[in-house]
């Protein structure tokens, strides 16, 4: 009994790789656009509110460092381009398109996509930043 529960285990544990391996090729596609997508989604939610909101907040601050502000101000301006840009860039492949060639595209979108959330990121962090050193009281006026 123990032998016959040992070899089957071990036949599941062997047919295991062949049955994750049954993903089609058209669900390996679904799943990488579905990732480009949702990254996608991911950064643009960060764009429309955020990015939006520290500029004008950059903009109206008053500070000693308008140069600092300006160099922020024109960051996430780079940023919010780069969105446009890739969402103008992408096109979903066609159907006839080759599926190696589909998963390529999707991997080269990746990492576009990728490359513009760190961008959107760093921004609003570096403009966060700004906007709270702006906020802070200068040495002068704590005395």
């Amino acid at each position: 009994m123990r032998t016959s529960t040992f070899l089957l285990g071990l036949l599941t544990l062997a047919a295991l790789p062949a049955c994750l391996s049954l993903e089609s090729d058209k669900q390996k596609e679904e799943a990488a656009e579905k990732a480009v997508l949702s990254k996608h989604d991911e950064a643009m939610a960060q764009t429309t509110g955020p990015v939006y909101e520290l500029r004008q907040q950059l903009q109206q601050q008053p500070g000693p460092d308008t140069a600092r502000t300006g160099r922020q101000v024109r960051s996430l301006l780079r940023a919010e381009a780069a969105m446009t840009g890739w969402m103008h860039q992408y096109r979903r492949p066609a159907d006839s398109t080759d599926h190696e060639r589909k998963l390529q595209y999707y991997a080269q979108q990746q990492h576009k996509i990728d490359s513009v959330a760190v961008l959107i990121s760093s921004s609003l962090d570096s403009a966060r930043q700004v906007l709270a050193a702006g906020a802070a009281p200068t040495p002068s006026s704590a005395q």
